[in-house]
C-alpha cells in the first residue's frame, strides 16, 4: 500500500507517465502499456474476482488522432474508446497518447482501417474486445455538449476539514423510511494520479434505488478524495464499493466525467443494473 492508503502498483515504475517521453515516428503499438485491473480491485471493499458488484464501461474520448491518407495528407477523426470494465487489463493513458501520436506518420487507405487498426491494438493491450468508433469532422455535429441532471450535492453549506482523506464512515442511509430512487451528483471530484500527482477533477453521479443516502456525509466522503491518488477507474470502483457497503442500494450507478488530459477524457460508469450504458455526452467541463 502507498502513503495515502491506494495500493502501489510497482509495475507502473516502467510506465511512460511522469517520464520525458520522446514522441514515436513510426507506428508503435509496443507504446501501449497495460495495467493489471486486479491489483487495485484486490484491495476494494466486499469485491470479490469470482463474483463481482458491478459491471460496466469506461469511455475513452481521444481528440487528437490524425493519420496519412493515400496522398500523404493528413486526416483526422475524433476517436470514442469503449474498454468493457470486466477486461483484466486497462492502458496506461500516456502511452496510449503516444500510440495515438505514432499514427500520425502512418499511411492508411481509409478511416475504416485505421479504426480497425486501433480496435485491434487495444483489444489486445486490455486482453478484451475493446470497442472504436472513429468520428470524421463531417460527424462532429452529431456530439452534444449537456448539463448534469438530477440533485446537485454542491449546494449544500459544509464545513470542510482540507486535510481529510476518504472515510468510508461518513457515509450513511436511512434503513427506517421508505426506499427512494434519486440522482446525486457533484462537480467536486478531484482526485489525483498516482504516478504524477497531478489533479483529476470530474462531475461524478451517485444514481441509486434504496434507502435515502445521506447527502452531507456523501458530499464530504466525495470532496475528500482530494488527497487519493489512483487512476479514474479505481476511484470509482471504490466509491462503488463503499456506498454498496455503508448504504446497501438495491440498485446502484457510480458514473464519473472527467476532464480532459493529454487530448483525452476518461469516463468510467460502474452499475449492478442490467439497464442501458451511458450516452457519451460532453459536459461543459470537457
Amino acid at each position: 500500500m502507498s502513503e495515502n492508503g491506494s495500493p502501489s502498483n510497482a509495475n507502473l515504475l516502467f510506465a511512460p507517465l511522469g517520464k520525458v517521453s520522446d514522441n514515436p515516428t513510426s507506428y508503435s503499438p509496443e507504446s501501449l502499456f497495460p495495467i493489471l485491473r486486479s491489483t487495485n480491485r484486490s484491495q476494494l471493499l466486499g469485491f470479490s474476482l469470482q463474483q463481482p458488484l458491478f459491471m460496466g464501461v469506461d469511455i475513452w474520448n481521444a481528440y487528437e488522432v490524425s493519420w496519412l491518407g493515400k496522398r500523404a495528407k493528413p486526416e483526422l477523426a475524433i476517436a470514442k474508446i469503449q474498454v468493457p470494465a470486466n477486461s483484466p487489463a486497462i492502458f496506461e493513458s500516456k502511452s496510449l497518447k503516444l500510440y495515438l501520436n505514432s499514427l500520425n506518420y502512418l499511411q492508411v487507405g481509409s478511416i475504416a482501417e485505421v479504426q480497425a487498426l486501433i480496435t485491434k491494438d487495444l483489444s489486445s493491450v486490455a486482453q478484451a474486445p475493446v470497442q472504436v468508433q472513429l468520428m470524421s469532422p463531417d460527424d462532429w455535429r452529431h456530439i452534444r455538449l449537456t448539463q448534469p441532471v438530477g440533485t446537485c450535492l454542491d449546494r449544500l453549506d459544509l464545513e470542510i476539514n482540507p486535510s481529510d482523506t476518504p472515510n468510508l464512515l461518513w457515509l450513511s442511509a436511512d434503513f427506517q423510511s421508505a426506499p427512494v430512487a434519486e440522482v446525486l451528483f457533484s462537480n467536486l471530484l478531484r482526485s489525483n494520479c498516482p504516478v504524477t500527482g497531478q489533479p483529476d477533477w470530474a462531475t461524478i453521479f451517485i444514481d441509486y434505488a434504496g434507502p435515502q443516502i445521506a447527502q452531507e456525509g456523501l458530499l464530504r466522503y466525495l470532496i475528500s478524495f482530494r488527497h487519493h491518488q489512483e487512476f479514474h477507474e479505481h476511484c470509482v470502483e471504490k466509491i462503488f464499493c463503499e456506498i454498496t457497503a455503508q448504504c446497501r442500494p438495491s440498485k446502484l450507478t457510480v458514473y464519473a466525467r472527467y476532464t480532459r488530459r493529454g487530448g483525452v477524457d476518461i469516463n468510467p460508469f460502474r452499475t449492478n443494473s442490467s439497464g442501458p450504458w451511458p450516452e457519451n455526452h460532453r459536459l461543459p467541463r470537457q
